[in-house]
């Protein structure tokens, strides 16, 4: 299906629909039942940047940044940006070691009840079978369905398929390659990894970036042959799809998720940050963040196991269980649920320290799991001195709970406190 048939099936679909592409009509969605009661799920960065494996995440951005750590070791490791630039490390991204299966039942020991692997990140390149792109880990690298065999080996355990898309920034991810003699070279054409690699503008001012009418397009087919081919329960966007250029595009994918899902029978939902969306039309999340109070409607955390990165690295500076612990159970009693990233080696296999805050978490669930799942809040989420600091990016420190605060969850005329 060409570009155009598959906008047309798009606009098609939302006719047809009962949810159409305006907030009015997608404030109508109510939250999946079976997400309310999740509670806990994992989230997954995996990809060709855990191959340079340095700094985080932000390395196919940070490497063409002059003067940058990252620019910086790529010099010195793999030598000039023109000779070796970050779509050479496609071939050495093989998941040689990677078995879906064993994944599957770690994440099942672990007490999660979603699972949402990074399906496409800034870098553009896609970890699932596309049409769109040949810059896929299907064709290039594993040359794998790595998503698709993440699909079937989880809901084999039981465990809820979301995804997550980061596509929106790579409008202008990799643009400080055009200002130095480096492997991102004009004419770049869509479909290609480096394509637009447009300058970056101030990127929180929701109204200075414009995005082409060409990339858009992209994006929103990008994320409707997502739900097509996988039928993802949730689909998670990063953040700058708030700007402001993104808004009808936006809708009109919220219609084709919304309206699909009924066909297929089953509730779904989309995480936004910011005012992506407007409240009440999907779900909001807090990244690396608390709220300090009891909220009247539902919401997600989502954090790492690490401080300092999402995907692995050998410097990742990983927080204790009981810290994950004391967060669930304090995001829990406010009515949320926390997303917890884990950060696969680029062979993937999943760090030993990784695996044992997974387990550790599971080994008091598996005791405590009955204040947690199926649970709703009370009419106060909690007593003691700890007040929670409020806000994204807070978890740069642990926060500090003593003997005397608790927490209050409820099920039926159960009311649980948590110490």
């Amino acid at each position: 299906m060409d570009k155009q048939e598959y906008l047309k099936m798009i606009d098609d679909t939302i006719a047809k629909g009962r949810f159409k592409a305006d907030w009015e009509s997608l404030s109508q969605i109510q939250v999946p039942e079976w997400y309310r009661q999740a509670k806990f799920g994992i989230f997954i960065h995996w990809g060709v940047y855990s191959v340079p494996a340095f700094k985080n995440e932000w390395y196919p951005r940070n490497m063409y940044i002059q003067g940058s750590d990252e620019y910086k070791h790529h010099l010195e490791v793999y030598g000039e940006h023109k000779d070796f630039g970050y779509k050479d490390f496609i071939p050495m991204f093989k998941a040689e070691n990677f078995h879906a299966e064993e994944w599957a039942e770690l994440f099942k020991q672990s007490g999660a009840k979603y699972i949402m692997p990074v399906a496409e990140h800034h870098d553009g390149f896609q970890l699932y079978k596309s049409n769109i792109s040949s810059f896929n880990a299907h064709e290039m690298g594993p040359k794998r369905d790595l998503l698709g065999e993440m699909k079937s080996a989880f809901e084999e355990q039981g465990l809820e398929l979301t995804v997550s898309s980061h596509r929106a920034e790579h409008w202008f991810f990799m643009s400080g390659g055009k200002e130095f003699d480096s492997d991102i070279k004009e004419p770049l054409v869509c479909g290609d990894l480096y394509w637009p690699s447009m300058p970056e503008e101030e990127l929180h001012d929701i109204y200075a970036p414009k995005p082409t009418e060409e990339f858009l397009e992209d994006w929103l087919i990008r994320c409707c042959e997502l739900i097509d081919n996988y039928k993802p329960k949730v689909l998670y966007f990063d953040w700058w799809i708030q700007t402001e250029a993104f808004k009808p595009y936006l809708k009109k994918f919220a219609a084709y998720y919304y309206n699909h899902a009924e066909e297929w029978g089953y509730q779904v939902a989309i995480n936004y940050k910011f005012d992506a969306f407007v409240f009440g039309s999907a779900v909001p999340d807090m990244e690396r963040g608390h709220f300090a109070e009891l909220k009247p409607y539902f919401w997600q955390t989502c954090t790492s196991v690490a401080r300092n990165s999402w995907c692995y690295t050998p410097d990742n500076d990983y927080k204790s269980s009981v810290e994950i612990i004391q967060n669930l159970v304090d995001i829990v009693s406010k009515n949320g649920a926390l997303l917890l990233n884990i950060g696969p080696k680029a062979d993937g296999t999943i760090p030993a320290e990784d695996k044992a805050i997974l387990l550790e978490v599971g080994d008091w669930l598996k005791v405590n799991g009955e204040a947690i799942y199926d649970t709703t809040y009370w009419k106060t989420f909690g007593e003691g001195p700890n007040n929670v600091e409020e806000g994204q990016f807070t978890d740069q420190s642990a926060k500090v709970f003593t003997s005397e605060d608790i927490r209050f969850t409820r099920k039926g005329s159960n009311l649980y406190a948590t110490v």
